[in-house]
Parts: C-alpha cells; structure tokens; sequence
C-alpha cells in the first residue's frame, strides 16, 4: 500500500509540477518585458513630462513603488516556482535518510541492549 500511495503521490505531484510551470513559463514571458517596461515607466517621452495634473503627482509615484515592489516580489515567487520539480528528488533523499535513521535507532538499540548484558555480568563477577 506504500508503494500505490507513493505512486499516486508523485502522480499528483507530477501534474502539480506541470501546472505550475506552464503557469511559470507564462509569468517568464511577461517578465521578459519586464526591462522595457521599466525604462517606460522612467524614461519620459520625447524628453517631455507626462500630463498629469499635480494634483495626482503622488499617487503615481506610489503607484511606481508598488509596481516595483510587485516586480520583485513576483521574481521571488518565480523562484520558488522553479525549484519545484526538484521536489521528488528531495523527497527520495528524504525517504533514504529516514531509512538510515531508522537503521540507526536499531542498532542504538541493540549496543544498549548489550551495555547492559556487559554491565550485568560485570556486577555479577564483581560481586562474586
């Protein structure tokens, strides 16, 4: 039954991983206008401002910091998005450290069963 059950986890975590790349893929081609985009926003055209009543000068440049922000949290998530089909090999390193470690407990167990059969015989002879 863990076999099945490990099957169908990276089944889903196979078609989880396929989504979430095309979506990354999609988010790579919008951020690849990403520099362009920039130099719009900065550089002003014809050397000339844009028409904007004083009024508002403030909300576009928060508007500005919050593209920004939005920009660099979003190369963030794209990361973290990357590394997902590196998933299943971390998880295989997990299941094989949990089997050491299992291993491990059962031969700490075994020398402390020992120390104690030495301990004990080593009172008996003393006592003797």
């Amino acid at each position: 039954s863990r076999t099945i059950g490990s099957t169908l986890q990276f089944y889903f975590l196979g078609k989880k991983c396929e989504i979430l790349q095309d979506m990354n893929r999609h988010l790579e081609a919008i951020l690849k206008e990403k520099r362009d985009l920039r130099k719009r926003l900065i550089k002003h055209r014809c050397q000339e401002s844009l028409p904007i009543e004083a009024t508002f000068h403030k909300c576009i440049v928060e508007l500005l910091t919050e593209a920004v922000t939005f920009i660099e949290k979003l190369e963030s998530h794209l990361q973290s998005v990357r590394s997902i089909p590196q998933i299943p090999h971390i998880m295989n390193n997990m299941d094989t450290t949990l089997s050491k470690t299992e291993m491990l407990m059962i031969e700490l167990e075994e020398l402390t069963e020992q120390i104690l059969k030495w301990e004990e015989l080593q009172k008996e002879i003393y006592s003797n």
